[in-house]
């Protein structure tokens, strides 16, 4: 009998693209998100190609609807084998014009978001002594980003709940395996609805990858459960420069992350998806699949840290030649 993989934000961005790949491979996935149209779309296109799929309309920040998605999950698919949390939201401003009530949105879907999910799926495989959670994380949960600090903290949080966590399955010997995947930017349809207070149309910095190469990396550790698992030279490069010269990197960042997070084009005004879904026909990809990469090499972060103390130098010089593909200069903001 197959297997099944439930996803959380698997109605669009990287959580769909990883449903697709999931059921391509075989498995039976569900899917949790918010816009219930979007989700019917998800799974006819699952369905649409050969696999089997069903879908749960959940707002990942709300624990009781989440246990009550996990217990119709397993109704309609069979016992869960491996549990992603991909749901995510955000906010692009300085952290003066962001409100406490953005915060705590922010915060509820993107690291307690994670925390349901991971306590739901728990109480079905801790019996069972078996199953796997993939947590997806990011290289900005290791460094902050100016103009992303709810995203930041929150995905800071996220990090050290699940290192927590895995500290409490090793002492009481529980076979359930925990992974942290740690994304590069890519190219989903967030930067198209997230919330945005700067006056350029948000984009991520780039190298900008397309969301099947994470999605791959995602569906391969639920086979191999690798502890913390690298996606990109980008996130190395972050990674690493946060252990050998966390101040060299804040000093490029204040420099480049301003223009590198904003387009040549004005913001629109337009619906965002903090408190309520967009409606509207997104997929998997964003708009920049010209630029997106479809190929990048997964690291272990025990090498990273392994490598951080011996790679300074050359850090700041990758760094520095990265920044060169960067605007340079931030679009000005109203007086």
């Amino acid at each position: 009998m197959s297997r099944h993989a439930v996803i959380t934000g698997g109605s669009a961005g990287v959580g769909r693209a990883t449903a697709n790949r999931f059921a391509a491979d075989g498995w039976r996935v569900t899917l949790l998100a918010r816009d219930q149209s979007r989700l019917a779309a998800a799974v006819g296109d699952i369905e649409g190609n050969g696999g089997r799929a069903s879908a749960v309309p959940t707002d990942v920040s709300d624990p009781e609807a989440v246990e009550a998605a996990a217990r119709q999950a397993e109704q309609s698919q069979g016992e869960i084998d491996v549990w992603v949390n991909s749901a995510m939201v955000t906010v692009f401003a300085p952290v003066a014009e962001i409100t406490a009530e953005e915060f705590r949105r922010v915060t509820d879907v993107t690291y307690l978001g994670q925390v349901h999910g991971t306590m739901s799926a728990l109480r079905r495989m801790r019996p069972r002594n078996r199953g796997t959670i993939i947590n997806v994380s990011s290289a900005l949960a290791y460094h902050g980003l100016p103009l992303q600090a709810a995203y930041c903290g929150a995905k800071f949080a996220a990090r050290g709940f699940t290192e927590s966590l895995r500290g409490e399955l090793m002492h009481d010997r529980c076979a359930v395996r925990l992974s942290l995947i740690v994304l590069p930017a890519v190219n989903t349809p967030q930067f198209d609805w997230a919330r945005n207070k700067m006056p350029c149309r948000p984009r991520p910095v780039p190298p900008v990858f397309q969301p099947e190469t994470v999605a791959s990396a995602i569906v391969g550790a639920a086979e191999t459960a690798p502890r913390e698992l690298v996606i990109g030279t980008s996130s190395l490069k972050l990674l690493a420069g946060s252990v050998a010269a966390p101040g060299v990197v804040d000093r490029i960042l204040a420099k480049l992350a301003y223009g590198g997070q904003q387009d040549r084009e004005p913001a629109e005004d337009r619906a965002d998806n903090l408190f309520e879904p967009v409606p509207g026909n997104f997929g998997a990809h964003g708009r920049f699949g010209e630029e997106a990469r479809r190929v990048a090499p997964d690291i272990s972060l025990a090498a990273v840290r392994g490598l951080a103390a011996f790679i300074g130098a050359a850090l700041f010089a990758g760094a520095i030649a990265l920044g060169g593909r960067l605007p340079r200069s931030s679009p000005r903001r109203d007086s």
